[in-house]
Formats: C-alpha cells, structure tokens, sequence
C-alpha cells in the first residue's frame, strides 16, 4: 500500500533542466544564481536585503549571531516549534525562554511573552508556525517599548501575509526554510531577509568563516574580525531555488485549495478542532494540524495516530514541545506543565498530509480515513 506522506517537494522539468544548466556552466557555488535567488526573494518579501545559507539552521544561528546574543542573553520563543529555533539560541551561549501559545492560532502569545522580559532579555523569537503569522504587529511594539530586536522564524511562512503584506517585511530579521516540505525548496537551505545593513553585512561574513575582503589591499586580501562558519549555499541549490520561486504563489494557491477541501469535509466532526485562521492573515499552510477531542473519543491519540498509518497515511505530530526535550529539561530546568496550552496541543495534534503533488485521489483518501478512524473510535 502506498502511503501518502504528510509533506512532499513538486520537482518538474523546468526545475531538473535549471539544475542541469548550472552544472554544465563555469560556476557551481558562490557564482551568480546565489545572488540572484537572494534578490528574488527579498523582492517577493518587500525588504532591501537576503543573504542565503546551507539550511534554516545555519540562517537561524547567523541571524542570533549578528543580533550579537551570546553567553547571558534571553530570546523569548515559543516551545511550540521544531527544536532548531531554541538550538540555535544555544549555539550563540545564550538562554531560549519559552513563552506559552495561543490556543486558536497555536503562535506565541503576545501577553506570554510581556510576562517573561527580564533585564537579560535581548530577542523576541516568534514562529510563524504552520504558516500562519504570529501577531507580528504586537510583538514588534512589545519589542521596541523594551529596545529589543524581533527575529522571526518563518519556515514555514514564505508565502504568507500579516495584515495585507508579505511576512518578511515586518521584523528586524526572518529566517525561511527551502527544506523539501517547505512551500519551495533548494533540497536544503536556508535565507534571512532584511532591511538594516549592517545585518546584511554580518551575516553575509558569517556564512563564509567571517571573511571580510579589502580589495583596496590587493585583490587576494580579506581579514577575519569575527570568526564565522562555512555556511555557504550552492548555485546548484540556489538555480533550484529560482525555479521553484516562480511556481511559489501557485504551490500556495493549491495548498490553500486542499486545506478548503479538508475544512468542508471536516467542518461538522465534532471529535476534532481544525487550523483556525484569523482575519488579519492568510496562511500559506506549511502543514495542516488537527487536535483531537479525546474527551469525545474511547481511545488515546497514538492509537487513532496508528490506525491512520495503516490506513496508508503518513501522519505526523508537529511537535513535541521543546523544553520537554531532555537538553533542555536537564540545562535550563524546564519541567512537563511548565506550558500547559503548548502541551496540550502536543498530547491531541495529529498533522494530515498536505503538499501540492497531492491528487483528488489523495485527498479523497485522507477524507474517507479520516472519517473512518474517527468514527471506529466515537464515544
């Protein structure tokens, strides 16, 4: 039986013939489709500036990096996220400090985040998480009143709008992730985008081992000021990258037609809550979580979780909450109800598979399981 993953990359012809291009050409990394895939996408976000990485990861901790956090520091997030955006806090020496979610839009909750700013608070991370924009209006006052810079991960939000505008326009920096379940992707890979300059031109330096050139000192000359990583994206990725980039609005587009799809079907299960999005956003629906009502249902979610699997669908749960991860636990003394709205989104989600590869018959598929499983195990 073939399983229908919860995610998935759409990889055409146009796509194989630009990669193909690039390794027939003179130039295979750090030649022009970096810059060119760099000036697309800050184009598309409404922002001065872009500077590409090796994954979301590595934009991640350069962009902590050229906020300067370091040994000391806080950076208020969310600990309803994939572990990276904490981990990478760590990189830099400094403290992630979890701040609870909303319960409707599951992104960090503004009021949460007033709560945890102390005199060692340096960032505020908010996720844009499942593609749906966190409060970025909000936060960012919140932000300036306590001189603090906003570093948003948006993974999963490239495609996304917040209150009319593109998401990447609205905070000191962004992170987008080009993984191949993300709305496009580069196989992996990663892009901060930008208005400030002196952002631009750290974290250009970090991703090349802090390399700065002085061409006025000879041609060969650079210095290193601050050393950085080896963070470098391909133009081999980077000509994925532009391919993929002019097919974005309709991957979009499509994944938002699957989502009304599942809403209809799903609309009168009174067994499960779906993705709420709220009037100020329009997702581009990284993923589609489901919560469990299991006060309505005779079994626990790991086994509806199972039967959906055998049912040939390749679910997932979008994720276990980062401070119940053992680093964290045993470093920074985070404990199981700690975050209770975090954890228990975590205790009934189930994500459905959701790409736009996915055929009528696929959906049609998760529909019919759906209401099978859900039904096999009413109350």
């Amino acid at each position: 039986m073939k399983t229908i993953p919860y995610g998935h990359q759409q990889i055409d012809g146009s796509d194989i013939a630009s990669v193909v291009r690039i390794l027939k050409s003179d130039w295979i990394t750090q030649g022009p489709r970096v810059e060119q895939f760099e000036q697309a996408i800050a184009g598309y976000c409404g922002v001065k500036y872009a500077v590409a990485f090796s994954s979301g990861t590595a934009a991640l901790h350069a962009a902590y990096a050229a906020a300067r956090i370091g040994p000391g520091d806080e950076v208020i997030t969310t600990p309803m996220t994939f572990a990276a955006t904490a981990n990478a806090i760590v990189y830099c020496g400094g403290k992630p400090v979890f701040a609870d979610i909303q319960e409707n839009t599951l992104n960090i909750s503004p009021e949460a985040i007033k709560k945890k700013i102390t005199k060692r608070t340096k960032a505020l991370a908010p996720v844009d998480f499942a593609g749906h924009p966190a409060e970025l209006d909000t936060i960012k006052k919140i932000a300036r009143e306590h001189n603090l810079l906003v570093i948003e991960d948006a993974a999963h939000a490239l495609g996304s709008e917040y209150k009319g505008k593109k998401v990447g326009s609205f905070s000191d920096m962004t992170m987008f992730s080009f993984h191949p379940v993300k709305a496009i992707t580069t196989g992996e890979g990663g892009m901060v985008v930008t208005d400030r300059k002196d952002f631009y031109r750290t974290l250009k330096a970090f991703r090349n081992h802090g390399l700065i050139r002085k061409p006025e000192r000879g041609a060969w000359y650079y210095e290193i000021e601050r050393p950085g990583y080896n963070y470098r994206i391909s133009d081999i990725q980077c000509a994925l990258g532009l391919s993929q980039f002019q097919k974005l609005d309709r991957f979009v587009k499509t994944r938002r037609e699957i989502v009304r799809r599942y809403n209809q079907a799903f609309r009168n299960i009174s067994e499960i809550i779906l993705p709420v999005e709220k009037a100020y956003a329009r997702s581009a629906y990284h993923l589609y979580p489901i919560r469990l009502r299991l006060e309505l249902l005779k079994t626990g979610r790991r086994k509806i979780f199972e039967a959906l699997r055998n049912k040939g669908l390749g679910v997932q749960v979008h994720y276990i909450p980062v401070h119940l991860h053992p680093f964290y636990k045993k470093t920074f003394g985070y404990k199981k109800g700690d975050f209770p709205i975090a954890e228990q989104y975590y205790e009934r989600a189930i994500t459905l598979p959701l790409f736009p590869k996915m055929i009528s018959g696929e959906i049609r598929a998760v529909v019919r399981a759906v209401r099978e499983i859900i039904a096999r195990y009413r109350r």
